[in-house]
């Protein structure tokens, strides 16, 4: 796509709003996210993004050089704010990084219920994946142990406080559910690697087929064939979205929005 026609595209007004909240499995199966909704939804949408690996929904997180605020704490909430309204479809996935980095099941959940708010006002309609807790459950203590030392290098957490704290938060996503009614995505633990936490590389395009069919408005029967069938520089970056704001080495980095594009057209707001 040229310049011409990203430009074109962007001075067209985007028909609905996507919302995607999440950690390293939204990070590494981006495009086929975006593109799996562009195609439920049609083209044109306005796309806010909150990723990152290791990220948190209310803790700041450091991974390598790299920092990044909290998914509350981020610029994405001021931008949708910001825009006018328009049908709106959000996935909260990935939760649970907060209690590596120390956080209690009680703060946690207010962090994720504060999200929730936030999209209930623009009459979201939501997707919340929770957390694979029986893929959690089945670590040994020495698997444990080592994905703990790899991922979360400074955490202390035993197993079993883990457990338990995973435990609490999955019962009270499903409480929050039941209050917001927002639909809550239960991953089964054969979608997961040996970590427990991140899905098998050669599962994702299934496994984000099967959470988006969680969207009421769906067409998701019919996108399983053509997104099999797509090409794949229509999935390509043509321009790889830039967090609005990072710290690297402990300096602030800012990156004007939206900062992304797909060679399908879609820009992409990445906070």
């Amino acid at each position: 796509m040229n310049h011409h026609t990203r430009h074109d595209t962007q001075l067209l007004a985007p028909k609905n709003r996507i919302i995607l909240l999440g950690a390293s499995n939204l990070t590494l199966s981006l495009r086929w996210v975006i593109h799996l909704m562009q195609q439920q939804l049609g083209g044109g949408n306005e796309i806010l993004v909150a990723n990152g690996h290791g990220r948190a929904y209310g803790m700041s997180s450091q991974v390598l050089l790299r920092g990044l605020p909290g998914i509350v704490a981020s610029g994405l909430w001021n931008q949708l704010a910001s825009s006018g309204p328009r049908p709106t479809y959000a996935l909260l996935t990935d939760i649970g990084n907060d209690i590596l980095y120390g956080s209690s099941p009680e703060q946690i959940l207010r962090w994720v219920e504060w999200c929730v708010e936030q999209l209930r006002q623009q009459s979201a309609q939501m997707v919340v994946t929770n957390l694979p807790i029986v893929a959690i459950e089945d670590l040994s203590e020495r698997r444990y142990g080592f994905f703990r030392k790899l991922f979360y290098p400074s955490c202390q957490l035993p197993r079993h406080e883990t457990v338990s704290r995973v435990r609490a938060v999955h019962r009270g996503l499903m409480d929050m559910a039941a209050r917001w009614n927002f639909s809550l995505y239960e991953q089964d633990a054969v979608w997961f690697g040996p970590d427990g936490i991140h899905v098998n590389y050669w599962q994702r395009k299934a496994f984000y087929q099967d959470v988006l069919k969680r969207f009421s408005s769906s067409g998701l029967n019919d996108l399983q064939v053509s997104a099999e069938n797509s090409s794949g520089s229509w999935l390509a970056w043509q321009r790889r979205p830039q967090f609005a704001y990072k710290t690297v080495s402990g300096r602030a980095i800012y990156c004007p929005q939206p900062s992304g594009w797909l060679a399908d057209g879609a820009a992409i707001y990445k906070y």
